[in-house]
C-alpha cells in the first residue's frame, strides 16, 4: 500500500493529501473485497468494471470527507462503490476519519432530483482534490449504456446533496 502524502507545512487542511491512485487508500486486500462487493451486487458484471467502480467510489467518499460543507453527489454508477464501500465498516470509518469527517449514507431514489451541475461540481472537486475523474462512469441515473448497476440512488438537491450527507427531508425513523 502507498502511504498517502502528508500535507506540506502551513496547509491546515484535513487528513493526508490523497494519492494519485485511488486503490492505494485501502490495503490491497480491502479494496479486492470491495471489488468483490461491487461483483456481488451487479452479475455478469466485468472484474475491471467493477474495479473502475469502486476506485470512484472511494476518490468521492475522500473528497466529501475532506470537503464537509461543499455540496456534492455520486452518479448512479458511483454511488454503486460507494454502497459497496460502506458494508466494509471498519475500513470506510477509518478511511473518512483519516482524510476528515464521517460521510454518511442516506439513501433514497427520485429521478427528479438528478441534477447534472451538481454532478459536474463534484467532478470538479474531486479533481481538485487531487484525482483523475473517470468520466465516464458520472452519467445521468437513466443511462445505462456503459454500465447497469443495482444502486438504485440518486443524491442531488433539492433533498439530498452531500455535505457530508445531511439527513433527507422525507420521513426516515432510525431510532436516533
Amino acid at each position: 500500500m502507498t502511504t498517502p502524502t502528508q500535507r506540506p507545512p502551513g496547509d491546515t487542511g484535513p487528513g493526508l493529501l490523497p494519492t494519485s491512485d485511488p486503490r492505494s487508500l485501502l490495503p490491497t486486500r480491502t479494496f479486492e473485497n470491495v471489488v468483490a462487493t461491487v461483483l456481488d451486487n451487479n452479475p455478469g458484471m466485468s472484474r475491471d468494471m467493477a474495479a473502475r467502480i469502486a476506485a470512484e467510489g472511494l476518490k468521492f467518499v475522500v473528497t466529501a470527507a475532506q470537503n464537509p460543507s461543499r455540496a456534492m453527489a455520486p452518479s448512479r454508477i458511483v454511488d454503486e462503490g460507494w454502497h459497496a464501500l460502506i458494508v466494509h465498516t471498519e475500513a470506510y470509518a477509518a478511511l473518512c476519519t483519516r482524510h476528515g469527517t464521517f460521510v454518511h449514507h442516506y439513501p433514497g431514489y427520485n429521478p427528479e432530483h438528478f441534477d447534472p451541475d451538481i454532478l459536474t461540481h463534484t467532478q470538479q472537486s474531486i479533481h481538485s482534490a487531487g484525482f483523475d475523474v473517470d468520466t465516464d462512469l458520472w452519467r445521468a441515473p437513466t443511462d445505462d449504456s456503459l454500465v447497469i448497476v443495482t444502486a438504485n440512488c440518486q443524491h442531488s438537491p433539492p433533498s439530498c446533496s452531500v455535505k457530508p450527507m445531511p439527513k433527507p427531508d422525507w420521513p426516515v425513523d432510525i431510532g436516533v
